[in-house]
């Protein structure tokens, strides 16, 4: 060892910074360890010195836990978990009193006897210490630190009576949950903290007591060991302890070790008794006061020179005597009579026959019995741990996945959860063992990843039971001439001294229309004033509240569950509106407002996710000229626009430009502009109401049912209304926009002049039979001649119009895409898009099939009467123009002679071309022009050009 090297015995009671003062020291030299006496203080001083060096340089050593950096240089760990001989220039162990404890003594009392630092050694702890240390550690320099804050004793109180910011302290776990069950009834919730919690779950319910949304703590005497919170009171609930063996009463510096936890910095804090503890002696309320306790006088000691010549040599050496006055050899550890059960066993006596087999045999048997289950049940466990180890030279792959996968469940209750918490743990120490698995770091993460997964559930049981704001009964003096107490119920009931006076529903009080008279506005200001920290609580869980469980109705109403707690209003954008919050004045500004944010956050949240196509476009900062004034107007359309509305903006966009904008998932179809991908049902619903807000309309149209092709149209709708829900109405229906395009598709290639039929995809997307279908068609601009003919057999029906299809085959030409196609006709200005609901196409059913023809008896095939079927033939009907319009391309005018040249390839000049019903090369005549209202003709004459 250095001749610099220095060992300090840093003594004081509780918040005196001992611990701050290692840390700091530490970080001062360039390699250091200290150790804790528990893994939950261990993470949070990790977390600290992580905060201040980076995670690359900082390790954290526990049984359960392995973060070690390849350039680690600072060690934070459990006391027993600290790394042996690694010469670091800094050591320091906490708690150093726990050399007399029981249970754990021994391995606080090895550290303090072995463990040095190369540069300066730190043990930290009671003045209780004191003389030991001076007896057992050459040349050490005593450092005292005087508490920082008063500690003082204020005697019993009651759960009720209790301050705020207080900790409640039980030593089992019924008492601690019965503390807890009651803080939830009389006080709104308490958060709980025990030591065999994980830290994930310690954390979060500290954070719950932190963070002030409870103002109350129960835990177990793990509190006492340096946990840092903010505590101004501390109660006992009990003065006595199973402290594994016998129940037993505190002693005087155990008390004292966890009331220190009142107060913290500055604050001065108090401590007392609750529950059925009784009062303390005044005598020892002073002693704790003054931080006076006896000294300790024997360490408990195993021997650390332990012989792995065989089980026996082990065991003896185990149970060897100390030789000094001031050691007690340990009582037997469940590790050590763990050994002897095991060495007992023939199998294992006979696989542990040389020393690496007995110090492998010896490493399981400390595997700690976290679930804390029957001694025989436990070295059974062990057994076949070491058994493994022994014959595959590692625990199966196999095996351990079944063990992990039967515990990875968060479903059951805390105390079944908890129990799942404790096995877990087994697994984690084993992957934590060096050599014990094939892949380390797989099983590391994977029991790590089963602890996390079981400790937030934990923690959400743990809240759910012990924190209930909304429904605590609440306990407040009211300025009246004597305390009332008012009482919510699961289902909102307001009673105050038992009497019912009214109803919360949300964040508004309903006054029950029964009462009457002064006994009624008392009883009305008695409920007002006590629900008064009940609405500030329930506005503590509402803003906390997922977005899932906040929803808003088609009238633009916002709930949360089935409560109204707001409306939308008008902003100054559609896409942007605003809140109105419901709440009583009496709930005061500040639930108010946090219910306002609350409200505000999630309308933003959901048009964000539901218009981001929208979003998207409005933010692009790349669109310029036409382009983004085009975007502009699809924003403000909130994504649909019919067409007849921008015809001349969408004639005056270049490619590039719709280039641009199709990239953002705008459609340039033939009767709408739209984004497909605003069609579904959630957008639709939000569309509508903020369409619905934006318009002023005193009552808001609802969204037709989601699914649908087709829904009846509504006369009575406000203008604007079909096209918001994605429909284009048409007749007696309105038939949705996207499936509108689809059959405008199918459309192109009919001769909507000579008229047509039709086919069984045309039916099929809109879902209607054939006479429905004539009815949409005759809404949509056509005409519908309805006749009867003889039904032509599949056979010769497919004889007969081979020529026909080979013949049109041969006369189309093929273009990019039918959307370019017919917008490049359409933007000619030929054939403008009519602002009314006029399509393009006409449109026939494929009629069902029909079964073989029965033959009647006495007649032969050929007599028997012909299957007539009913068909339809649509051709272009286009309306007159309205207004002022001026007509276009012939349309309303009269037929004549042709005008103008022709175009196009024909025959010789001057004499007349031959007719052909496909032939559009040629400046047809007025009665042939193509109708500019009907873009389907527009697009056929586009398509079906001759070259």
């Amino acid at each position: 060892m250095s001749e610099q090297s220095r060992t300090l015995a840093v003594l004081g009671p509780t918040n005196t910074g001992k611990t701050h003062f290692a840390i700091e020291r530490m970080l001062g030299y360039r390699t250091g360890v200290i150790g804790l006496p528990l893994r939950l203080l261990a993470r949070e001083v990790y977390d600290r010195i992580v905060a201040v060096r980076g995670p690359s340089v900082v390790a954290l050593v526990t049984g359960e836990e392995r973060i070690v950096p390849e350039r680690a240089q600072y060690w934070v760990c459990t006391v027993e978990a600290m790394p042996d001989g690694m010469g670091t220039d800094f050591v320091a162990v906490d708690e150093i009193q726990l050399c007399a404890d029981p249970e754990r003594g021994h391995v606080f009392t090895d550290r303090l006897l072995r463990m040095r630092g190369l540069r300066e050694t730190q043990f930290l702890g009671s003045h209780t210490m004191r003389s030991v240390i001076a007896n057992l550690v050459p040349g050490v320099e005593f450092l005292s630190r005087e508490r920082m804050s008063q500690l003082s004793y204020s005697g019993p109180k009651k759960i009720s009576k209790m301050p705020a910011r207080s900790a409640i302290v039980g030593f089992s776990v019924e008492n601690v949950y019965a503390m807890a069950e009651l803080l939830r009834r009389q006080k709104g919730g308490a958060a709980v903290v025990m030591g065999a919690l994980s830290p994930r779950t310690r954390n979060a319910q500290v954070a719950l007591y932190q963070n002030g949304d409870v103002d109350y703590l129960v835990a177990t005497d793990a509190i006492g060991m340096g946990l840092n919170l903010d505590i101004n009171h501390v109660a006992f609930s009990s003065l006595t302890k199973f402290d594994g063996r016998r129940m037993r009463h505190l002693q005087p510096n155990e008390l004292g070790q966890i009331a220190g936890r009142a107060g913290r910095g500055m604050s001065h804090g108090t401590f007392g008794v609750t529950g059925e503890a009784p009062d303390l002696d005044p005598d020892l309320a002073q002693a704790i006061m003054e931080h006076r306790f006896a000294p300790i006088r024997k360490l408990e000691w195993r021997n650390a020179r332990l012989a792995f010549g065989s089980t026996q040599a082990l065991i003896a050496s185990l149970e060897a005597k100390p030789e000094h006055e001031l050691l007690a050899r340990a009582r037997e550890a469940d590790d050590l009579g763990a050994l002897k059960t095991l060495a007992a066993q023939p199998d294992v006596a006979a696989r542990a026959s040389d020393a690496p087999s007995v110090r492998l045999l010896w490493d399981v048997c400390r595997i700690p019995d976290f679930r804390g289950i029957s001694h025989a049940e436990h070295t059974g466990l062990l057994e076949t741990i070491y058994g493994d180890l022994v014959h595959y030279g590692r625990v199966p792959d196999d095996w351990l996945a079944r063990q992990v996968k039967r515990i990875d469940r968060i479903d059951g209750d805390i105390d079944t959860l908890s129990k799942r918490l404790a096995y877990i743990r087994t697994w984690t120490y084993v992957a934590q063992r060096k050599g014990w698995v094939d892949d380390e770091k797989h099983w590391r993460g994977a029991t790590r990843a089963v602890e996390d997964r079981l400790s937030d559930a934990l923690h959400e049981r743990l809240t759910q039971r012990f924190v209930d704001r909304r429904t605590s009964v609440l306990l407040r003096r009211l300025k009246q001439k004597e305390a009332m107490v008012a009482e919510v119920n699961d289902q909102g009931d307001v009673s105050v001294e038992g009497e019912f006076v009214g109803r919360l529903e949300g964040f508004r009080f309903m006054q029950d229309k029964a009462a009457a008279g002064k006994e009624a506005r008392t009883l009305q200001q008695a409920s007002l004033q006590a629900l008064a920290p009940h609405f500030h609580l329930k506005a503590d869980r509402f803003y906390n509240a997922p977005d899932t469980e906040i929803d808003f109705t088609e009238q633009g109403g916002l709930l949360w569950g089935k409560e109204a707690v707001g409306k939308l209003v008008l902003g100054s954008d559609p896409l942007k509106p605003q809140v109105a919050a419901f709440v009583d004045d009496e709930a005061g500004a500040d639930v108010a407002q946090k219910v306002q944010r609350r409200l505000q956050h999630f309308i933003d949240r959901k048009i964000a996710t539901l218009f981001e196509p929208l979003m998207n476009l409005q933010r692009d900062e790349t669109l310029s000229g036409l382009a983004r004034g085009f975007g502009f107007r699809m924003v403000e359309a909130l994504g649909i626009i019919p067409r007849g509305d921008v015809v001349a903006e969408v004639k005056a966009l270049d490619q590039e430009a719709r280039s641009v904008l199709r990239k953002h998932g705008i459609r340039f179809g033939q009767f709408t502009v739209f984004m497909p991908a605003l069609l579904k049902p959630a957008p639709t619903r939000l569309r509508l109401v903020l369409w619905s807000l934006s318009n002023g309309l005193q009552e808001f149209p609802e969204a037709p049912p989601p699914g649908l092709v087709t829904v009846p149209a509504r006369d009575d709708a406000p203008k604007g209304y079909h096209s918001m829900a994605g429909y284009r109405a048409a007749g007696e229906r309105a038939i949705r926009i996207d499936m509108l395009e689809r059959l405008a598709d199918m459309l192109r290639s009919e001769d909507t002049r000579a008229g047509f039929e039709a086919k069984a995809d045309m039916l099929s997307i809109t879902g209607m039979t054939l006479e429905q279908f004539a009815a949409l068609m005759q809404g949509l601009g056509y005409k519908a001649e309805k006749a009867e003919r003889e039904k032509v057999k599949p056979v010769d029906q497919v004889v007969a119009d081979a020529p026909a299809a080979a013949a049109l085959a041969a006369d189309e030409t093929p273009v990019e895409t039918a959307e370019d196609a017919v917008e490049a006709i359409v933007d000619e200005g030929e054939a403008p898009i009519a602002a009314e609901p006029q399509p393009e196409a006409e449109v026939t059913a494929d009629i069902p099939e029909t079964p073989e023809e029965e033959v009647i008896p006495g007649e032969t095939p050929e007599t028997a009467e012909p299957e007539i079927e009913v068909y339809y033939t649509f051709t272009w009907a286009p309306r007159a123009p309205r207004g002022n319009r001026p007509a276009q391309g012939g349309r309303g005018k009269p037929q004549g002679k042709a005008q103008g040249k022709p175009k196009g390839k024909g025959g010789p000049k001057g004499k007349p071309r031959e007719e052909s019903p496909r032939n559009f090369s040629a400046k047809p005549e007025k009665k042939d022009r193509i109708d500019p209202d009907n873009p389907f003709a527009a697009a056929l004459m586009g398509l079906k050009t001759k070259g």
